[in-house]
């Protein structure tokens, strides 16, 4: 396969705990950066009982309602796989794009091959933050969503919505690009 074109797809989890397996993946957002439009989102059944109370604030989302309500890991993954899939085609590469990417990438590489096989984004991300760092000569802790705002003006903010977060995270990148 000939890769002629990329595209950046801005992914956000939101997660009862800092780790996968352990804990929970509870929803996720993505979107094509170039056009946030294209979106995916979906909320996910627990894997597991435990969480951070913390973490469990900060998503506004309860356990026992994603019990009930939210999809099956396996159908989730899926959905998300032929989502990624669709936009990459025969000649494009789609690549996961993140804000703090190593959290949100800990958990869908784990969920595509715990639950899959296999991560249709292949074996990396790519970091807003770290993104950032190298074009500003910042400091890391400058590499705060809160900071860049300051810089960058993006006209949306970040909710721990992890649809809304994608599309705000998306502007973030489109912004740093410029």
């Amino acid at each position: 396969m000939s890769v002629n074109e990329e595209i950046f797809v801005s992914v956000d989890v939101e997660a009862s705990g800092p780790i996968p397996g352990k804990y929970s993946m509870l929803s996720i957002g993505a979107c094509v950066v170039s056009d946030t439009s294209q979106q995916f989102s979906c909320y996910l059944k627990p894997i597991s009982d435990e969480y951070i109370p913390e973490a469990m604030a900060v998503t506004g989302l309860s356990l026992e309602h994603l019990r009930d309500t939210g999809l099956e890991p396996v159908e989730a993954m899926t959905r998300l796989k032929a989502w990624v899939e669709l936009l990459g085609g025969e000649s494009k590469r789609v690549v996961f794009v993140g804000f703090n990417a190593s959290f949100d990438w800990s958990f869908v590489n784990y969920y595509f091959h715990q639950f899959l096989g296999e991560n249709p984004f292949g074996i990396a991300a790519l970091d807003i933050k770290s993104m950032y760092f190298g074009a500003s000569g910042s400091t890391w802790r400058a590499t705060r969503s809160s900071e860049i705002d300051k810089v960058v003006k993006p006209q949306r903010s970040g909710d721990h919505d992890a649809l809304h977060d994608a599309i705000y995270q998306a502007d973030l990148f489109r912004l740093i690009r410029k």
